[in-house]
């Protein structure tokens, strides 16, 4: 796996590719813990469009970092779900725990929504 991050406004976006797996998933883990733990952001969008796998390793770092983003009253905004990630989600029960958007774009947007009505 191979995780891209870049700061979009006050959000945090990190995009994994390839796969995310028992032996990957410890890594995207302590990502994630970096920036709910870290500098304060608006929100984090998670791309996950690069995706080739996800295991039950990687489907459990998702549901801690929603329990972070919950606690921490950060927002975690999910996008670019493949058909087949799509089919995963909902074969877990995951779709209503998380904020998807189909678009990286509609992603980006809502995060800075979430810092807009933060400052007001």
């Amino acid at each position: 796996m191979v995780l891209l991050e870049e700061r979009v406004g006050a959000a945090a976006l990190l995009t994994p590719r390839g796969r995310v797996d028992s032996t990957t998933a410890p890594m995207l883990g302590e990502r994630l813990d970096g920036v709910f733990g870290g500098a304060p952001v608006g929100a984090v969008v998670l791309d996950l469009s690069g995706l080739e796998y996800i295991s039950s390793a990687g489907f459990r770092v998702l549901l801690v970092a929603n329990r972070q983003a919950r606690s921490s009253g950060v927002p975690l905004h999910l996008c670019g779900l493949s058909d087949k990630l799509q089919q995963l989600f909902d074969l877990a029960g995951f779709l209503g725990l998380f904020t998807i958007h189909a678009q990286r774009a509609d992603a980006v947007a809502a995060a800075a929504a979430d810092e807009s009505g933060a400052n007001a």
